[in-house]
């Protein structure tokens, strides 16, 4: 990984260069990510950009998944006031996980962060999370159920804690990943509490190869449980994805569009998984 990192920030420009030389550690990985992504400027998105799947750590195993998201273009108007538009920062969250066996893996989203235009790092609060899969094949069909809960800074979110309860389903074969979510996201505490909002996400994949798979995901609110099917007004986007494998590294990268009341007009997301071990040989 330190090669690919390394080799993708040596593709820079010379001013490029000379500013990336200046960055911390962090900050350095999320700008060498977007540079895979083929992009400079530094904007945001969402902390998480993921449909959940048959992903899980061995058992007494660990993983970070790194998430970089990024709005290169959109609404530029803040939601609410005291907030920032999606269009003047990076989102960088390390997702830290460790499996208790085979059905019970823990994480922890810490710290959330973001960098803005002027180079500003920013400590935005934290998530934790368990899920439970109660099957999860290589092949085959897989169900489970993850819940988790965090504070947000009030900059990106007016309400600071949050609540949601995922269920997880699909199916995968030889050649296709059908996998999909139902998040039901409901806010503990705040101004602006609602009824349960509903999102259902979905993720189709066709595999170019065994460790490689070009597919879409979609990101869809429906509106709260008091109302469904309200799509002009609940936030939905769509992405073009590709999972592959670079060395022990997992990378998936997903170029998109958000539409509904998303303000978010295109939309990069990338995630670097690396494996953690514990156990002794």
């Amino acid at each position: 990984m330190a090669r690919a990192v390394a080799a993708c920030m040596g593709r820079g420009s010379g001013r490029e260069g000379a500013e990336m030389n200046n960055l911390t550690r962090w900050r350095a990985l999320a700008f060498a990510v977007l540079a895979v992504a083929g992009r400079a400027p530094v904007h945001a998105a969402p902390e998480e950009i993921q449909v959940y799947t048959n992903d899980f750590d061995p058992p007494g195993e660990g993983g970070l998944d790194l998430h970089v998201n990024d709005v290169p273009t959109g609404d530029p108007v803040p939601p609410y006031p005291g907030a920032e538009s999606d269009t003047n920062r990076l989102r960088m969250t390390p997702e830290w996980s460790y499996s208790l066996d085979n059905h019970f893996e823990l994480g922890a989203y810490l710290p959330l962060t973001t960098l803005d235009d002027h180079g500003t790092y920013r400590l935005d609060g934290f998530k934790l999370r368990v899920k439970w899969l109660g099957a999860h094949p290589e092949r085959g069909f897989y169900y489970g159920v993850n819940y988790e809960f965090g504070r947000v800074d009030h900059r990106l979110d007016i309400n600071p804690w949050n609540n949601e309860v995922k269920l997880i389903y699909g199916v995968e074969t030889d050649h296709w990943l059908i996998g999909g979510n139902t998040n039901f996201d409901f806010a503990l505490s705040g101004p602006e509490k609602t009824p349960p909002q509903i999102e259902i996400d979905e993720k189709i994949g066709y595999k170019l190869k065994p460790d490689t798979m070009l597919g879409i995901e979609t990101y869809n609110g429906i509106g709260a449980t008091n109302g469904f099917g309200q799509f002009g007004r609940s936030e939905q986007s769509s992405f073009l994805a590709l999972d592959t494998r670079i060395g022990i590294m997992d990378l998936n990268i997903g170029i998109g569009r958000g539409y509904g009341s998303n303000p978010d007009h295109l939309i990069l997301k990338t995630i670097l998984s690396f494996p953690l071990k514990f156990r002794h040989p």
